[in-house]
């Protein structure tokens, strides 16, 4: 799966979207050595209130798989990022909260 063709993944939970992009897992590499790919998937997301434009500041929250998360298949990851974005949603993720960007929504 090729980060470039992958299209951003979204859905709708509780009044925001869960945008999440599954990818390849890089290998450590010894420095100056070329980055290889592995055959584990890890991914990267960030949540918004619905129909909120993620580009502008303060309206998207990040968030992404732990360093040494790894998943055996591209479901698998995108299956594990809905899991966290819904818990950062209902408030029981126990680092991040959707609180700021319910401050600094601003309706119409």
């Amino acid at each position: 799966m090729s980060d470039e063709a992958a299209p951003w993944l979204v859905f709708e939970y509780e009044g925001f979207d869960i945008h999440v992009l599954p990818q390849l897992k890089l290998k450590p590499m010894p420095a100056h050595a070329a980055p290889q790919v592995s055959d584990r998937y890890v991914y990267i997301g960030f949540i918004c209130r619905h129909g909120a434009h993620a580009g502008v500041l303060g309206e998207a929250l990040p968030f992404h798989a732990d360093g040494d998360d790894e998943f055996k298949s591209v479901d698998d990851a995108v299956q594990e990022a809905r899991h966290i974005g819904r818990s950062i949603i209902d408030g029981t993720h126990p680092d991040i909260s959707v609180l700021p960007l319910i401050s600094h929504h601003h309706p119409g």
